[in-house]
């Protein structure tokens, strides 16, 4: 370490369940130097992705928005001008108020998601959405149908210590590239091939970087995991792998699922799923000759129509073998539950109206084209404030969103870090701050921890924090509440405090809180999280709120008990091909898009074709096709790989849509209809077409 730098310990703030310990050399004149993972903390284990070790490479972008700027000519048009701070605020603010006379508060949609993972930064939006009340937003971009599925069978979202992998005989490594998208996934499990000589299988619908690490791969076709996921429990039960003692004391109805999954064989499954009867054999014969299985399951669920279906069965392997019981052994989803939040300040919830709408994050083109559904039968989104997405690149139906953000009558303000899409197509563009200038806490998705983010360096330019702008329009809009007269330290201080976890002077020289349950609590020994203390192999579909975003007559279908459900958008003779839009290695949704390293390492847009696939088309490496569909149309290069099965097209990405000939990106293929029970975006689960263009390219 150099002289005169400075080691300062933070959290990474992406999108990403590890939510990284990090240690940050800061240089003299506002520079950061090396990033590095933290040896201190005991999942973090001194290991993170490529990408944010680099980040230096990311915050001293030449390319960071450094002040206000104010739209000059067409929307898109890309022509800006500056303004000064007080000029712009007072500009949203008064557009926002002339909206809300006219058509009344919920005119005006603050939408946002997890471009930050900072509690303060990420959700302190919500505080002047309530304030204001606002129209509330529906968060079905990424979770919503995985934490659905696995929580109706477990009763709470938390699952066994997921440094427990490291212990187990079998690490199952389900719906996540692991080692593109949360590395230390793979550090706790290559550690217990390391030390047990454990077995590491993965299933996805292609050979990504993680399947090409395990053991045994699995690929299935999208959309078909819950049938694997029977026919490995219907063997379990033929072959008397099924631990009967641990299911008539902790599940729900295990001599109907037994009869149930009579039919549901391997021969059934394959059909559907296109995996090998022999592999799915092999499959549950391991995992029932070795208790300590641990199934981590991922969000790659939540990207199918029927993900939801999906991740319930998959959730019930480890209860029909009693894995729960044994170190080493259950499941891990996400462990939200295990923070006790009091987010009262924090998200404003003592001046909520549960009366206020709420609008489906995933159907913002929709919204934003008027649909009288989609608004609740409400008035139109005249008004909109965004911070932390880029919805003009990461939603879905994009050519839909693209029409709806080009409205003549929509204000838009965008708050962000660099000229992104969304951005390009604001009235009054924000320069943000990035994670090292401000202050923050974070909880991990993946593993237990609660981190402290302080600010290391001052911003450049004239970028100001979310929190900063939220409590400066709100004074303009004359909404109150006190968590606007705070500073970001402060409400974090709150945070910790209503919610039994000290305060923010203690987690700041701690760095952060180990905040893992007893193994009793975590692999559920005394019942639970359902009322009657039992896995739910019945789950209430009906019951799953908030409802009213998926059609009623579509949760009527939903299966009873763990089963295959037909809901994904399967291929035809017009549209021969499904499509998943699977997260690029170097990528995280439109984040680091921007970074020299990742665009180089990434090279171009591809689209993955198998050998068979490629031949019928008659198309070679490097050849040129339009994929396309009733959504809209893309121009791609060709791939030739074989790690997937035919008839599947893989593009990795969120490539900015400028990457695109028409400059709109791959999402305008994907479909924004809601999958079930409470909606969500398959971004995996599309068909389309595709036709050779004959041309190489250069």
């Amino acid at each position: 370490m150099n002289a005169r730098s400075k080691t300062h310990y933070t959290a990474c703030p992406h999108d990403c369940p590890s939510t990284c310990a990090l240690e940050v050399e800061a240089l003299e004149g506002g520079i950061i130097g090396t990033v590095r993972g933290s040896n201190e903390n005991t999942y973090t284990a001194g290991v993170i992705c490529s990408k944010v070790a680099r980040y230096a490479e990311r915050i001293h972008h030449p390319e960071r928005l450094l002040q206000p700027l104010r739209r000059r000519g067409d929307k898109g048009g890309g022509s800006f001008e500056p303004i000064s701070w007080d000029a712009a605020l007072d500009e949203v603010a008064e557009a926002y108020l002339k909206a809300e006379q006219k058509h009344g508060a919920e005119t005006v949609w603050p939408y946002y998601y997890a471009g930050t993972m900072g509690l303060v930064m990420r959700d302190g939006l919500n505080r002047l959405r309530h304030a204001k009340k606002y129209s509330g937003q529906h968060f079905t971009i990424c979770t919503s149908l995985a934490y659905t599925g696995y929580l109706v069978g477990t009763g709470k979202l938390a699952g066994v210590d997921p440094r427990e992998m490291a212990k187990a005989d079998v690490v199952v490594i389900w719906g996540t590239n692991a080692a593109s998208t949360q590395v230390n996934v793979m550090t706790h499990a290559l550690r217990a091939r390391r030390d047990r000589g454990a077995k590491i299988v993965v299933i996805d619908t292609y050979r990504n970087a993680t399947a090409r690490q395990a053991d045994l791969f699995i690929c299935v076709r999208p959309g078909t995991d819950s049938a694997v996921a029977c026919a490995v429990m219907h063997v379990l039960f033929r072959d008397g792998h099924a631990d009967r003692d641990y299911l008539a004391r902790y599940t729900d109805c295990p001599e109907e699922l037994e009869a149930h999954l009579e039919s549901r064989t391997p021969a059934w499954a394959s059909a559907i799923s296109g995996v090998p009867v022999a592999t799915i054999e092999d499959f549950a014969r391991l995992i029932g000759e070795h208790r300590r299985s641990y199934f981590r399951l991922g969000y790659g669920f939540t990207r199918h129509r029927n993900g939801a279906i999906s991740m319930h069965a998959a959730s019930c392997i480890p209860a029909v073998t009693g894995a729960w019981a044994y170190e080493g052994g259950g499941a891990f989803y996400n462990n939200g539950a295990i923070y006790h939040w009091n987010r009262t300040l924090l998200d404003g919830l003592d001046v909520r109206d549960p009366s206020v709408r709420l609008l489906d994050q995933s159907r913002i083109g929709p919204v934003l084209c008027n649909d009288p559904i989609d608004l609740k039968d409400g008035p139109p989104v005249t008004a909109l404030f965004v911070q932390s997405t880029n919805p003009m690149s990461v939603a879905p139906d994009l050519n839909l969103v693209q029409r709806g953000f080009a409205r003549g009558d929509l204000f838009t303000c965008v708050h962000e870090q660099f000229m992104t899409e969304t951005a390009a197509m604001a009235d009054i563009v924000l320069p943000a701050t990035m994670f090292m200038e401000h202050d923050d806490v974070y909880q991990g998705g993946g593993h237990q921890h609660i981190l402290y983010g302080p600010k290391i360096i001052d911003p450049p330019g004239e970028c100001r924090s979310n929190h900063e702008v939220v409590c400066a329009l709100a004074k303009r809009l004359g909404a109150e509440h006190a968590g606007f007269d705070m500073t970001a330290k402060e409400v974090v201080d709150d945070l910790l405090q209503r919610s039994g976890w000290g305060d923010v002077e203690t987690l700041a020289r701690n760095k952060w809180i180990d905040c893992q349950p007893p193994f009793e609590e975590a692999h559920y020994v005394h019942g639970f999280g359902h009322a009657d203390k039992r896995f739910h192999f019945k789950p209430d579909w009906a019951g799953v709120a908030p409802r009213g975003f998926f059609p009623t007559e579509l949760l009527a279908t939903m299966p009873a008990l763990p089963d295959f459900w037909p809901t994904t958008e399967e291929a035809n003779d017009e549209m021969p091909y499904r499509l998943v839009t699977a997260p690029a290695r170097h990528f995280l949704n439109s984040s680091f898009n921007q970074s020299p390293t990742s665009l180089r390492r990434e090279k171009c847009p591809q689209a993955m074709l198998h050998p068979d696939d490629a031949q019928r088309l008659g198309v070679k490496q490097g050849d040129k096709v339009l994929l396309g569909n009733h959504r809209g149309q893309v121009e791609i290069e060709v791939s030739i790989t074989d790690g997937h099965q035919r008839g599947v097209v893989i593009v990795e990405t969120l490539w900015a849509n400028r990457h695109f000939k028409g400059g709109l990106g791959i999402n305008v293929l994907t479909g924004a209809d809601p999958g079930g029970p409470i909606g969500g975006a398959a971004f995996h689960d599309n068909r389309i077409w595709m036709r050779p263009l004959g041309v190489r390219a250069v």
